[in-house]
């Protein structure tokens, strides 16, 4: 959700704040204070809900094991990330990492692309 929607959800106040500007324009010292500090509580109201999802990500990713971890780092770094790329990133082996690939992607955390030994995983 995007400061788009944030305005979209306060459509009324949002008109009223542009009228309120817009009215004062062709003065001498247009008044800004309505449009800008609707403009502001959107912001606001935006970074309110970009803090809860950080944090609710922030929860999901404690309980990951190490491992998946750093797979999702190297997926975030990189663009992507394969298994061949995981086993000489960590050294783990390649049946362990096939687990926590599978499990990253049942959460959700990662999208799988291609097949065999051409797949590889990015974000979603």
């Amino acid at each position: 959700m995007g400061l788009e929607s944030v305005i979209e959800q306060s459509k009324e106040g949002y008109y009223l704040a542009l009228r309120r500007t817009q009215g004062t324009i062709g003065r001498a010292a247009p008044e800004w204070t309505p449009w800008l500090t609707f403009f502001l509580k959107a912001l606001q109201c935006q970074m309110r809900r970009l803090r809860e999802k950080v944090e609710r990500e922030r929860l999901l990713l404690v309980r990951l094991p190490d491992l998946s971890l750093r797979l999702l780092d190297q997926a975030r770094d990189h663009g992507r990330i394969s298994i061949g790329d995981a086993q000489t990133l960590t050294g783990a082996n390649r049946n362990t990492l096939k687990l926590h690939f599978k499990a990253l992607r049942e959460r959700g955390l990662l999208v799988l692309h291609g097949q065999g030994r051409g797949a590889w995983y990015s974000l979603p």
